[in-house]
């Protein structure tokens, strides 16, 4: 029995460090899902007012722009992929990769051929084990992008969306993330960024008052779009990554406290095996005790 309680107290010496590191990792991703909400709030209204200013501009003019002008015939889509460069987040970046998956198989039966774009390791490591095309990744930044990032990742896109499909560009640009709805609830979503769309939701919008009126452009409309598109690309993909960045965060420290709370009811579990057993322990050396002085006390009553 003295052999199987050193088994039960190194047990519990292992999963009392383990819950020490997964409570430390879960009050860490506290703290950090506090800043990264703080940064989403920041950066909403900048990135839906900027949506509204283009969709204004877009509707009000006569101008066929590349990044608002629907194509004929769409035969090519770009899916930007944002995942998580470290684990032990629940099921956070499997979700966003299950979410892109529903969304390439439903562009692929239309009849468009898809381009990966991925940020993250997670994502990438998905793609490769698969040995899947990856038209291009960034990863090493997503629990704390900066806009400089979101810039990093908008440029190829933005130059993919304005080359002819011949020569390797694409016609319409999707963005799949996960949206960060409070700390228990972080959503996949699936957005079209490009082309912009300016139909039936448009008009709801502009019934709400959510788009701007007409107006004149200096100095030309298509100069106005070339300077805000490529900016309201960067902020949706920047609101993007910190919506995305909060939603990993929220996600760790769920995983956090789960693993923290398992650990606890584990340790409770093996002490009560290792009283059992010290218990067992003390009443056969109890047993062998009194055995011991029966027999004794026997082997005197014979001499006797």
């Amino acid at each position: 029995m003295g052999a199987q309680l050193r088994v039960y107290k190194r047990r519990i010496k292992s999963v009392s460090a383990t819950k020490k590191i997964t409570k430390a990792m879960e009050m860490i991703a506290a703290s950090r899902v506090v800043k990264a909400q703080r940064q989403v709030a920041a950066s909403t209204p900048y990135a839906k007012e900027l949506t509204r200013a283009v969709g204004a501009i877009a509707k009000g003019s006569t101008t066929q722009h590349a990044l608002t002008t629907e194509a004929e015939h769409p035969t090519r889509a770009a899916v930007l992929l944002i995942t998580s460069d470290r684990g032990l987040a629940g099921g956070y970046s499997s979700n966003v990769i299950k979410a892109a998956e529903q969304l390439t198989e439903q562009l692929t039966r239309e009849g468009k051929e898809v381009d990966a774009y991925i940020v993250g390791r997670k994502g990438v490591a998905y793609y490769s084990f698969r040995e899947r095309k990856v038209t291009e990744s960034w990863s090493g930044f997503t629990d704390n992008p900066t806009y400089a990032d979101a810039k990093k990742i908008a440029g190829p896109l933005i130059e993919a969306v304005l080359k002819d499909t011949a020569e390797g560009g694409v016609d319409e640009l999707h963005i799949v993330f996960t949206e960060f709805v409070s700390m228990l609830t972080q959503t996949p979503v699936q957005d079209r960024l490009l082309p912009l769309s300016l139909g039936e939701k448009a008009e709801e919008q502009e019934k709400k008052g959510e788009i701007l009126p007409l107006f004149e452009f200096e100095p030309s409309a298509e100069d106005v779009l070339d300077a805000l598109l490529p900016r309201y690309v960067e902020s949706r993909i920047y609101n993007a990554l910190l919506q995305a960045a909060a939603s990993k965060h929220a996600a760790t420290r769920r995983a956090m406290k789960s693993a923290t709370d398992n650990a606890e009811e584990l340790i409770k579990s093996l002490t009560r095996l290792a009283n059992a057993a010290r218990q067992a322990d003390i009443t056969q050396e109890i047993s062998e005790i009194v055995g011991g002085a029966s027999a004794l006390a026997d082997a005197s009553a014979g001499s006797d």
